[in-house]
């Protein structure tokens, strides 16, 4: 992971080698003012992020799959994606509407942030009165899906009557970019993540018990209700979060906790955990790696990358092993 660190930092249009990232991150200075500028201020920042991301979206996926014993279930299965797209879209394709001061604001970045917040925020309270009045689990993965078309149909809608510049601005975000954050922001991402990996510590028992069924883990004492609600709040906590500063990002929630599995050959979540956390953290940094081509200004939308490279690689393992360990 140190090296996949290192190696993120130095690739770019301009290629650093190793030994200078390592200088600079280290001592504050390397062979050349300029490289070192660009390392402190641009590359490490981003590789902060893909490490924070791959971190939360994949443990939020371990957690969901779990809960619900569903293969297919991610991080958004809530809905809390479709929830922060429809902020962003009332946000970005509605600010013609607005007085022109407003409008400036919700635009800019620090806008985006607190309207996706909004919107996730909306979506997780939502789900979490209708979760308390069903009993049944695959019910609220059901409401979560129900949410997401919904608020899909609001932003088609949205899209339909605006513009081309609007289009495009939402269609960036839409994309995901993680070279967009301040320190700042970093700081409070890294609470938001850092607030949902510690009420996921406290579930890694009771995970165990929930692979063989509600009633199961009755029986052995644990609080179903409660593991729940701890499940939904740290799952929607990460999700929500990262949606909110980095845009909607597919396949690592949804196909990392699947890797950990096949490569350990085990479902006991003591391993399944902290496997997956390193995992997600890994495969981010390799992804964000090849989205800035080496000695090009190109710079590919990390969405589709982790789409592109993500699902062949676990297409091959399913093949491969032919189960999933669940």
């Amino acid at each position: 992971m140190v090296f996949l660190f290192l190696l993120n930092i130095s690739l770019g249009s301009i290629t650093i080698p190793l030994k200078d990232v390592y200088t600079s991150l280290l001592q504050g200075s390397c062979s050349k003012e300029s490289w070192n500028y660009i390392i402190l201020n641009y590359r490490l920042p981003k590789a902060i992020v893909s490490i924070l991301i791959g971190i939360g979206l994949s443990i939020s996926g371990l957690l969901m799959q779990t809960l619900f014993r569903n293969p297919l279930a991610g991080p958004y299965v809530l809905g809390l994606s479709s929830g922060a797209s429809l902020g962003v879209a009332v946000v970005i394709l509605g600010s013609s509407l607005l007085p022109v001061s407003l409008s400036e604001f919700f635009i800019s970045s620090f806008g985006i942030i607190i309207a996706s917040s909004l919107g996730s925020f909306i979506v997780l309270v939502s789900v979490l009165v209708i979760a308390n009045r069903l009993r049944d689990t695959m019910a609220i993965l059901i409401v979560g899906l129900m949410f997401g078309s919904l608020t899909s149909a609001i932003v088609g809608s949205l899209t339909y009557f605006s513009s081309a510049e609007q289009l495009q601005k939402f269609t960036f975000w839409s994309l995901g970019n993680l070279g967009n954050l301040t320190w700042s922001s970093i700081g409070i991402l890294t609470c938001c993540v850092a607030l949902g990996i510690v009420f996921s510590v406290f579930c890694i028992k009771p995970l165990n018990a929930l692979l063989l069924g509600e009633n199961y883990a009755r029986s052995l004492g644990i609080n179903y209700k409660k593991t729940k609600y701890i499940i939904l709040f740290s799952t929607s906590i990460l999700a929500g979060s990262i949606t909110a500063f980095v845009g909607p990002i597919a396949f690592i929630g949804l196909a990392v906790p699947h890797i950990a599995k096949l490569i350990f050959q085990t479902s006991n979540h003591k391993i399944l955990f902290w496997s997956t956390l390193l995992f997600g953290a890994n495969i981010m940094l390799i992804c964000d790696s090849i989205t800035q081509i080496p000695g090009t200004e190109i710079i590919l939308p990390i969405n589709a990358i982790t789409s592109i490279f993500g699902a062949p690689i676990v297409i091959w393992l399913l093949v491969r092993k032919r189960k999933l360990l669940f």
